[in-house]
């Protein structure tokens, strides 16, 4: 039996099973790329509105951002979040124009004045709780979300993300500080004017905001990006290659300790797939040292295909030669 296993691997391996040939998706004119862009950007403005109108409002966390200081000011003075927040946007986006100049995109600009419009909409909408722990939580999955669809569609709601921007611009200071630095400022002033505790519920209401926006961002489905440091590189390699049916990509390596050139074997797999890809390994050579990471996106044949508009000069047509999933190269295993 494990002779026959044997010479149907061989045969695989001199005449391999064509794969089928995809036809590669036109790229989308920009028009329609234009309309869902700002499709997101509205449809994220919104959830972010509900949101802010549902839980960080009527239990006063202000949890960065213009939208936080709009509810300092709401506590402090009884004026509108959607007026104060109108009132601090479009100065911001005025001042992005005069220091980025045109490149700063009519896409800010209508985020800046849709988000407080949403705001001032669903200002009726009844809370579901007036619990800061829940409220701070649930805020902040539904703003992350919202943000999240904002930043997919290459957009902004402007605010003191434009502010953080031209900090960069003349200071230096690293914008993802920047941003930090202003969101921190405000968070801080909320526990001083409103109460301690509230600044504490922004903090969770910020943290589970970013961890969403990279689930949105990324997915949650995560591939496994595995190299393997092998003295059997051919074995290994017809493994992955038939048994596994995923490409791989060769790279030569050399050993710390004794200097040698050594191949170290690169493939992308499934999460289903990394229990039979151990196995697999560990029959061709039970000595390779092997290296399992995440891989938070992956883009290409047998994962996600990005729709990249079409450079001048370069044919949409398919290619004679198709990829094998997870190779990163031609399949023909070239280091």
């Amino acid at each position: 039996m494990e002779n026959a296993n044997e010479a149907n691997r061989a045969e695989l391996r001199l005449h391999p099973e064509p794969r089928p040939n995809k036809r590669r998706r036109k790229p989308r004119s920009p028009l329609y790329r234009n309309a869902v862009s700002m499709a997101l950007l509205l449809a994220g403005s919104f959830l972010i509105a509900v949101s802010f109108n549902l839980f960080f409002l009527p239990n006063k966390i202000a949890s960065g951002g213009v939208s936080g200081i709009s509810v300092i000011v709401n506590y402090l003075t009884d004026i509108k979040p959607a007026y104060a927040q109108w009132t601090l946007n479009i100065p911001l986006f005025l001042a992005g124009l005069a220091v980025f100049g045109s490149r700063f995109g009519i896409k800010t600009a209508v985020g800046s004045v849709v988000l407080p419009l949403f705001v001032l909409l669903t200002a009726h909408w009844t809370p579901p709780t007036h619990n800061p722990l829940l409220a701070a939580i649930y805020g902040g999955l539904g703003v992350g979300l919202g943000l999240g669809l904002v930043f997919r569609g290459q957009a902004s709601t402007g605010g003191l993300d434009t502010a953080a921007q031209i900090l960069h611009r003349y200071t230096g200071l690293r914008l993802g500080l920047a941003v930090a630095t202003l969101d921190g400022l405000v968070i801080l002033s909320a526990g001083i004017l409103i109460a301690p505790e509230n600044a504490l519920y922004a903090l969770i209401g910020l943290f589970v905001t970013s961890k969403t926006i990279d689930v949105v961002q990324t997915g949650l489905q995560t591939s496994k990006a595995a190299f393997i440091v092998t003295t059997q590189p051919d074995k290994v390699s017809q493994a992955v290659l038939i048994d596994l049916d995923r490409g791989l990509t060769k790279l030569q390596g050399e050993g710390g300790f004794t200097g040698e050139q050594r191949p170290v074997l690169m493939t992308v797999v499934g999460q289903n797939e990394v229990t039979r890809l151990k196995l697999l390994v560990q029959d061709a050579d039970p000595g390779a040292f092997v290296i399992i990471t995440n891989a938070a996106e992956v883009l290409g044949e047998g994962f996600h295909e990005p729709h990249a508009p079409a450079k001048p000069g370069v044919s949409n047509k398919p290619q004679a030669a198709p990829k094998r999933p997870g190779s990163g190269d031609d399949g023909k295993n070239k280091p």
